[in-house]
């Protein structure tokens, strides 16, 4: 089954598929951790990733995190993630220009011919 962004969770469903109470969704919410979708009469939608968050959420509040805390480790998550992915763009492209650039330096190149004269000491005078 492939999971999604897609929103087609209730708050019941959700709650326990993340293995928590209705009302700590709600509570999530209101603290910002979580931000579900919302139909067109109001009711939240919870997505596959919403579940993913709300283990992640459980995962450290059971370790000893207050929300607040919660919040801030996510935060610090998702900039790691952000500047692995930036890295990576950083990598590729060094690794283009210098494609690039020993491309343009190998064009310019031209083969020399050159032999290897070992060094005697001084050369005698010719009588």
């Amino acid at each position: 089954m492939a999971r999604s962004a897609r929103a087609v969770y209730v708050i019941s469903v959700a709650a326990e598929l993340a293995g928590v109470h209705p009302q700590t969704l709600r509570i999530y919410e209101r603290k910002g951790l979580v931000d579900p979708a919302r139909t067109p009469g109001g009711s939240r939608r919870y997505s596959d990733d919403d579940i993913d968050l709300l283990r992640r959420i459980g995962e450290l509040t059971d370790e000893g995190l207050n929300l607040a805390g919660v919040q801030r480790v996510l935060e610090l998550e998702a900039e790691v993630r952000d500047l692995r992915a930036e890295l990576a763009r950083a990598e590729s492209d060094a690794k283009r220009d210098l494609a690039e650039a020993e491309r343009r330096g190998r064009a310019d190149l031209v083969p020399v011919s050159q032999s290897i004269v070992l060094y005697q000491g001084r050369r005698r005078a010719r009588a």
